[in-house]
């Protein structure tokens, strides 16, 4: 054997001075998942269930700040299953902004507050009605409209509820409860 394949050998033994240092968990921070919310407003309503049975509509807007965040818009039936879930942008619950403003331009605290109002609104009385879909109503044209059969049964369902939300500005979205699908759909 060769003098340096014994130091070598010899150095594998001993310990490894450039490894990190074990982590200080006496000093780490308490982390929630709920850390970054910043705003959440829910309603209680009866949209899915037969029996009468309200739904929880909740949106939840996370981020860094209120003009850089996501609101999760979700829908969960009387039995704890989320049945709806869609992603609405800070931008998106601000652009109906323009329709409202007096000035060409609007300062970040008024953008701010603006965006406040519209998530303590948005699930104001007025969204909801009844029947989802009225017995005299056309069949839609579109790539969101649902299939034949499920706005036939729709038009068959007085008691059904209908939700709209303004998402953008001018993207106005109506949703149902399909017993017939058993999912939300989007009318």
């Amino acid at each position: 054997m060769h003098e340096g394949s014994i130091s070598r050998i010899a150095d594998r033994d001993k310990p490894d001075t450039s490894a990190l240092p074990p982590p200080d968990t006496t000093r780490a921070a308490a982390v929630s998942v709920q850390a970054d919310t910043l705003l959440t407003t829910q309603q209680v309503h009866v949209f899915s269930q037969p029996d009468g049975r309200p739904d929880v509509f909740r949106l939840v807007l996370r981020g860094p700040s209120v003009l850089e965040g996501a609101a999760m818009f979700t829908i969960t039936d009387a039995n704890g299953q989320v049945i709806f879930r869609e992603t609405l942008s800070a931008a998106d619950l601000e652009a109906p902004m323009v329709y409202e403003m007096k000035t060409a331009t609007a300062t970040p605290a008024e953008r701010e507050a603006f965006v406040r109002r519209r998530i303590r609104e948005f699930f104001r009385p007025a969204q909801f009605s009844s029947p989802a879909v009225p017995t005299a109503a056309p069949y839609p044209t579109g790539p969101e409209a649902p299939d034949h059969a499920t706005w036939n049964d729709l038009r068959k369902r007085h008691e059904s509820i209908r939700f709209t939300y303004l998402v953008g500005k001018e993207d106005r979205r109506s949703i149902a409860w399909s017993p017939l699908k058993k999912q939300v759909v989007r009318l």
